[in-house]
């Protein structure tokens, strides 16, 4: 697959994603996907998404950062939203919070099968304590 091919595979997963568009996950995502070293597999990555989504109801992924070298996606996801409650162990409570998230993926037969995911919860963490 090329970089041009894998950068548009991977903008029509994020598109995805944000149209919470589950049926059609498996088209990106491998039945025997891992995340972060757990094998979730396709059902377990879409009840991932899911709880996402019903944490966050205005979760929206935002690439801000991109780069390709097959079989390998890097990116630089950013997120402005408001989760419910408890967030990361956090107290967020609905506030609207800024955060990015940086994520390697690996691609194998057109689709995801590894991902690697950090997301910056100290700068989550200097929101909550600047908003006191």
């Amino acid at each position: 697959m090329t970089k041009t091919e894998l950068a548009d595979l991977y903008r029509g997963y994020i598109a995805c994603l944000n149209r919470q568009d589950w049926p059609d996950l498996g088209q990106f995502v491998d039945e025997d996907a891992v995340h972060n070293g757990r094998r979730l597999g396709l059902a377990g990555y879409v009840a991932m998404l899911v709880r996402d989504f019903d944490l966050i109801p205005d979760l929206s992924f935002n690439v801000r950062m991109l780069l390709i070298d097959p079989p390998y996606v890097a990116c630089r996801l950013g997120f402005d939203c408001s989760p419910k409650g408890k967030f990361l162990g956090l107290d967020v409570n609905g506030r609207r919070l800024s955060f990015t998230e940086n994520v390697i993926y690996e691609f194998r037969g057109g689709k995801i099968i590894e991902v690697w995911s950090v997301i910056d919860k100290a700068a989550i963490e200097a929101q909550l304590v600047d908003g006191l």
